[in-house]
């Protein structure tokens, strides 16, 4: 097992880093900068937004062997490092990204400002649903996950109101390496960490959609009382109307909860 490395996509305007507040976004299972893209463009005037790709996904390479959720976290760490050497951050991640996120509050709260977790929890799905996953992308690709991912991705009607959003999430998916995804998918079958949630000390808001059948409202609730239990600052939201990847389906409320958490944050002090 190793840290992959990855990449990352500047979301905001072209400026010298260090300016405005740095915000580091993370994908869903499949997806990858295009998730954040809408929301990129709404803070990007305020946040200097950087959006990392998950091994084998958008701008990112491959990866060559197995990884925990735990060396995502680390490599966005060494991610932030490459263009703002020891600089602390805002996290705002989805489902993978988000339980990057956790471990990100866990592992290396110092260095985060704020959290935002969005559509995940401390444990998603069975580690039997998500091997078996693992290798059905192995030998099939990943081109097979697209409708069931369709399916679980966006509420009712989304498809059809944003097809070209839609469409380049799921272009996002086609195009993934099939064996980086599976290292993924066995990442998540090891990730659980409902009993570290009370480590957990950065002002963190946990984002839930009201028709996410993958990480359901009751999942937020579970990670901000696990994080309230132990002494943090943590509140869950639901967003009506939305499945699983709420900046891309509801960017405008997203990037308001996000704004608030941020700007809460910096003038409170709990950035320094």
């Amino acid at each position: 097992m190793a840290k992959p490395a990855v990449k990352a996509v500047l979301l905001s305007p072209q400026r010298a880093l260090g300016d405005k507040p740095l915000l580091i976004v993370g994908p869903s299972l499949g997806t990858s900068s295009v998730l954040w893209a809408q929301v990129g463009s709404l803070l990007g005037n305020d946040f200097d937004v950087v959006a990392w790709d998950l091994p084998g996904h958008g701008v990112s390479a491959a990866a060559s062997e197995t990884f925990s959720v735990a060396d995502l976290a680390d490599a966005v760490v060494e991610l932030v490092d490459s263009i703002a050497p020891g600089e602390k951050f805002h996290y705002a991640g989805v489902s993978l990204g988000g339980a990057t996120g956790l471990q990100l509050g866990i592992k290396h709260g110092d260095r985060l400002k704020s959290l935002s977790v969005q559509c995940s929890g401390a444990k998603l799905g069975t580690p039997e649903g998500w091997l078996e996953r693992a290798e059905t992308v192995r030998t099939q690709g990943t081109p097979v996950m697209i409708q069931g991912s369709a399916e679980r991705w966006f509420a009712p009607g989304f498809m059809d109101r944003e097809p070209e959003v839609s469409s380049r999430l799921l272009h996002s998916l086609r195009d993934a390496d099939r064996f980086s995804y599976a290292f993924c998918c066995e990442a998540l079958a090891g990730f659980d960490v409902r009993d570290q949630l009370g480590s957990i000390t950065v002002p963190t808001q946990v984002v839930a959609g009201a028709l996410d059948g993958v990480a359901p409202p009751s999942f937020a609730e579970e990670v901000a009382a696990g994080i309230t239990a132990g002494g943090g600052t943590a509140s869950a939201a639901t967003l009506e109307g939305v499945a699983h990847l709420a900046p891309a389906e509801a960017p405008a409320h997203v990037a308001e909860l996000m704004r608030s958490l941020i700007s809460w944050t910096e003038t409170r002090g709990g950035a320094k």
